[in-house]
């Protein structure tokens, strides 16, 4: 959009003029240089619209003159006692040039925020995520301004250029950050490691789970008090689940992972929610201040144009709050469904537990009587054989004692035969 008109005039006293108009948009205002016949040969009416109308600077004849005029919509951009020949011109580059002063004032407004943001960076004695997103929110605002053409290349040009190096400045500071964190994570993943080595091997050995378990719940408690990157937190976190599982599968069997993991992923789907609201209320937070920004302008707004601006601007701002607003409000029913849904899981997981107890207790019921029966079967067993040893014992003894007895009846016999043939003979 041109901001220097070259036109034909005259004055009052009908002398004919040549006229060059250009807004000067920091002021709001209109420079008119007016130059009389003699001097606006056709070679100076060249180089003020080939040059001069494009830009470029050009050296002024001495014979002319300089108005100075304050930009208006209710008054005309010409003053008394000048009139032109294409007054569409000029009415044209009226109404456009006061689209250019809104515009010069909305660069202005995003170059004094920029600059804003450029001091609290330099106060910075390292890296602020806080301040990433704010620089990022403001960059993502004048691109919006870009896309509906509130702003002009130039404009858009140097606030990218000021943001760029803003970026550049963070994006160092954070590589600082990153590089202590990094040492700090392989110290704390070494520090872990070490710890988890030994409760996994109590694990492997069969060791008492219930002190296991509960090394396992204060080692994961003491991460969150340690700084790691996020691949060696993941490490440590992959470690301990799996640390988890094994110590409830040997409590609890197999049986106790699916329930278990009906709760985890209940939970994490929990979480992820959480990290969406929190972005979602983070973003309308953002919008709100960016229409109290506007609103302000607003009630600040010099010009019929401006005010219009402003007012399409705030009505996008409270549709893209009313949308988000919807989205959010839908996120905390799905929160509340999935706080019932939890609740639900870890009572019914509490109930499958205390199940599993009453069963273990049971089965070891079960294991102590028939050990019990056990032992009075052998004791009985032992007690029959002992009977039957004896009776036996006894009946050889009865045994003997009648082939002793037998043995004597046998030589008494012959000397009593004897002795009855002596008497016969």
């Amino acid at each position: 959009m041109k901001t220097r008109v070259v036109v034909w005039g005259e004055n009052d006293k009908a002398e004919k003029l040549l006229l060059a108009i250009e807004l000067k948009a920091e002021d709001n205002a209109v420079v008119i240089k007016s130059f009389p016949e003699a001097v606006a040969t056709e070679a100076f009416h060249k180089k003020l619209m080939d040059s001069w109308r494009s830009g470029e600077s050009i050296p002024w004849p001495a014979d002319h003159q300089e108005i100075n005029r304050p930009l208006s919509l209710t008054e005309s951009l010409l003053p008394d006692g000048l009139k032109v020949m294409r007054s569409d011109i000029i009415s044209r580059a009226q109404t456009e040039w006061h689209f250019v002063v809104l515009s010069h004032k909305l660069s202005s407004a995003y170059k004094s925020e920029l600059e804003d943001l450029k001091e609290k960076i330099s106060r910075l004695d390292g890296y602020e995520a806080k301040i990433w997103e704010e620089l990022k929110g403001f960059w993502d605002k004048v691109q919006v301004q870009v896309r509906e053409k509130n702003l002009f290349w130039d404009h858009f040009r140097d606030l990218k250029s000021g943001t760029n190096e803003l970026f550049d400045a963070l994006k160092e500071k954070r590589k600082k950050l990153n590089d202590t964190i990094s040492e700090k994570s392989r110290e704390n993943l070494a520090f872990f490691g070490e710890k988890l080595d030994v409760i996994e091997d109590k694990i492997e050995k069969g060791l008492g789970l219930q002190p296991i378990f509960q090394q396992l719940r204060d080692l994961q408690g003491k991460l969150k008090d340690h700084e790691f990157t996020r691949g060696d937190q993941n490490k440590l976190w992959k470690r301990i689940d799996k640390a988890f599982k094994a110590v409830k599968t040997k409590r609890f069997g197999d049986g106790a992972q699916a329930a278990s993991n009906a709760v985890e992923r209940l939970t994490k789907r929990y979480d992820g929610l959480l990290g969406a609201v929190d972005r979602m209320t983070r973003s309308i937070n953002r919008d709100q201040k960016d229409l109290m920004f506007e609103t302000k302008r607003l009630n600040a707004s010099d010009g019929q144009l401006e005010s219009q601006i402003r007012a399409a601007k705030i009505t996008m701002i409270e549709e893209r709050i009313r949308s988000k607003q919807e989205k959010l409000d839908d996120m905390n029913r799905t929160k509340a469904e999935l706080e019932d849904k939890i609740e639900r899981a870890k009572e019914k997981e509490a109930d499958r537990q205390e199940k599993t107890k009453i069963r273990e207790e049971q089965t070891a019921l079960k294991e102590k009587v028939k050990s019990d029966i056990a032992s009075k079967q052998i004791s009985s067993e032992d007690e029959a054989k002992l009977a039957r040893a004896a009776a036996e014992i006894k009946e050889a003894k009865s045994k003997k004692a009648k082939k002793a007895t037998a043995q004597t009846k046998v030589p008494n016999l012959v000397l009593d035969i004897a002795a009855a043939t002596k008497l016969l003979s």
